[in-house]
């Protein structure tokens, strides 16, 4: 095609959309509404998921070492535990430290209740925490530290811990919220999709005379065709370019606005380049995409004059 026969089709596309304002400007909002929807549960999608890794990333295993280890069954329990396949660290962690944390958990009474309880009246053992590269494998690593212990007499830990039970349901209830999450996004686009074809067609509907007239003239169908696909483009990219636009800057303020009061629950929403990289080539490209395949669709009925 030439540089001058597709800068005609592009002026035309363009002219087509004031020209038809009225039907443009309900196909924009049609497009910008869909999208939005979409968008938004997408954000929701996203931060849901983020959220359910960091409650992943927080499952550790706890064993709590016999009173009075040596420094040497120590070091060598350490390397062992290393070794376990899956293991991605393991910190060790003395009497003083635990009780600090008790005391943490517990609060103003807590350090009330526990400041007696220093140096060696201690009553907290030393532990490893030990985190691994997979959390479903969790149990599996908690049993080989298991094993390790027991192969000792007495065994190497007193208590091997790592939320038996309440892990495995924190990982059944995560699966299915990233699965009704992504059915619900999926459901979205697919309304959407149709939606907007179906905007599309009506606006395609209302110009079939026109359509009718330059097949009649002679106008070939390509020649027909292209201005329709230029206009389908350029509604579909402006109307989700504003999508992307409103939602980003209001996710932008309600990241603002929340950030403190859910720092203080140590939840951590995905940032705005985060949502930016996602929302922006998604949005954009689905509403370009759809508004070019209504058009060409539409326009393909009326080209049988």
């Amino acid at each position: 095609m030439k540089l001058r026969t597709l800068g005609r089709h592009i002026r035309e596309g363009i002219r087509n959309i004031f020209r038809n304002g009225w039907m443009s400007f309900a196909s924009v909002s049609s497009i910008f509404v869909s999208l939005f929807i979409l968008s938004v549960f997408m954000m929701l999608a996203l931060n849901v998921d983020k959220l359910a890794g960091q409650l992943e990333s927080q499952v550790e295993i706890r064993a709590f070492l016999q009173m009075d280890t040596a420094e040497a069954d120590v070091k060598a329990l350490e390397n062992k535990l290393r070794n376990i396949s899956g293991v991605k660290g393991v910190e060790y962690r003395t009497p003083e430290q635990n009780l600090q944390e008790m005391s943490e958990m517990l609060g103003e009474d807590g350090k009330q209740l526990l400041q007696d309880y220093q140096g060696e009246d201690n009553p907290m053992p030393a532990s490893f925490t030990i985190e691994v590269f997979d959390p479903v494998a969790i149990a599996t690593v908690a049993g080989e530290v298991t094993a390790i212990s027991s192969a000792q007499d007495p065994p190497a830990f007193q208590q091997v811990k790592y939320g038996q039970g309440t892990v495995e349901t924190l990982f059944k209830i995560t699966d299915m919220v990233r699965n009704v999450g992504l059915a619900i996004v999926a459901g979205l686009a697919i309304t959407a999709m149709f939606l907007i074809a179906t905007t599309i067609k009506t606006t395609i509907i209302g110009r079939q005379r026109e359509i009718s007239i330059m097949k009649l003239v002679g106008a070939t169908n390509a020649f027909i065709r292209w201005p329709f696909f230029v206009e389908g483009a350029l509604i579909g990219f402006l109307s989700s370019a504003l999508t992307a636009a409103v939602v980003l800057l209001g996710y932008g303020e309600l990241v603002r606005q929340s950030e403190f009061d859910l720092g203080l629950l140590s939840i951590q929403l995905i940032s705005i380049s985060e949502a930016a990289s996602i929302v922006i080539p998604v949005t954009v490209g689905i509403g370009t995409m759809l508004g070019v395949w209504g058009s060409v669709l539409s326009v393909r009925r009326y080209l049988k004059v």
